[in-house]
């Protein structure tokens, strides 16, 4: 999975548009290849992230909420940093 793209469900607090929409755009972004569209492109990318965003929240919604705890950001993060030490970490 791309490593910008984070987990959405199940958060304390709950996620929010903004994140949702942050998805999205790095979703289209990878799978077009382009961080930013050329100007012919604009509507089709524009539109892209607008129907990745609308599928993401309809999706959340309608997810179960799992038996274990809710996450935190902070949490996800020592997560990240711990995977992140383990793979950066000299190998004998």
């Amino acid at each position: 999975m791309c490593r910008s793209i984070r987990v959405l469900h199940h958060f304390d607090p709950p996620t929010t548009p903004d994140e949702i929409r942050a998805a999205a755009l790095q979703f289209v972004r990878k799978v077009s290849g382009a961080t930013r569209p050329n100007r012919d492109d604009e509507e089709a990318f524009a539109r892209a992230v607008e129907e990745v965003t609308a599928t993401t929240e309809r999706l959340l919604a309608a997810l179960r909420p799992p038996r274990a705890a809710l996450r935190t950001r902070e949490g996800e993060k020592a997560k990240a940093r711990a995977r992140r030490e383990r793979r950066d970490a000299p190998r004998p």
